[in-house]
């Protein structure tokens, strides 16, 4: 039976003036890792708990000074290539995720520009319907009925284009920025001398 990791104190550490440090208690290397990964060791993906760990911390610290990622292991696994290989593992994990984000942010703006192609070909025949309406019913009571309707459903027709133009994407893109950030942090392996119950 797998154990799941559960990546634990030291919390992100650091004053205001100071650099900080995002630190993590594992028992073992293979706790860093997720165990559903087929993937060779070093190019399997972090486990969920721990990237979602490392992101968080990130965001609460102030990201500008967070200096390295410290992960604190009761034994740190012989061979010199060990640091080497976990900060390649961490970097290309963040790396692959910043790719994912980018691709996500190019197919919404691409899905924003079809909708706004389609949104505003729409409208304008909305204007002209609406001036066909003007023309045939003239004064009549219904024509600002049918006129005021018909604008209505062509703006709304805009809404979605525009809520992607002006809000979708910069959250996506300020995710992106975050992992292209944590996957440039060095990354230092500690021995853990606490002891946990």
């Amino acid at each position: 039976m797998t154990e799941t990791p559960s990546p634990s104190g030291p919390a992100p550490s650091g004053g205001p003036s100071g650099p900080e440090v995002i630190e993590i208690r594992l028992r073992d290397l293979s706790q860093l890792f997720d165990s559903l990964d087929p993937s060779p060791f070093a190019e399997q993906d972090l486990d969920p708990r721990v990237a979602l760990y490392i992101v968080e911390s990130f965001q609460e610290l102030s990201s500008k000074s967070v200096s390295r990622i410290v992960l604190h292991l009761d034994q740190i696994p012989a061979g010199s290539d060990a640091a080497k290989t976990v900060e390649t593992a961490v970097h290309d994990h963040f790396a692959r995720q910043a790719q994912r984000f980018e691709r996500e942010l190019r197919s919404l703006l691409r899905r924003g520009l079809v909708s706004l192609m389609i949104g505003v070909a729409f409208l304008a025949a909305v204007f002209v319907i609406e001036e066909q309406i003007v023309r045939v019913l003239g004064q009549a009571r219904l024509a600002p009925l049918l006129t005021q309707g018909l604008l209505i459903v062509g703006w709304v027709a805009m809404w979605r284009p525009l809520e992607i133009f002006l809000y979708d994407w910069w959250p996506i893109l300020g995710r992106r920025r975050l992992r292209q950030r944590l996957s440039a942090l060095p990354v230092w392996l500690e021995v853990s001398h606490a002891t946990e119950p």
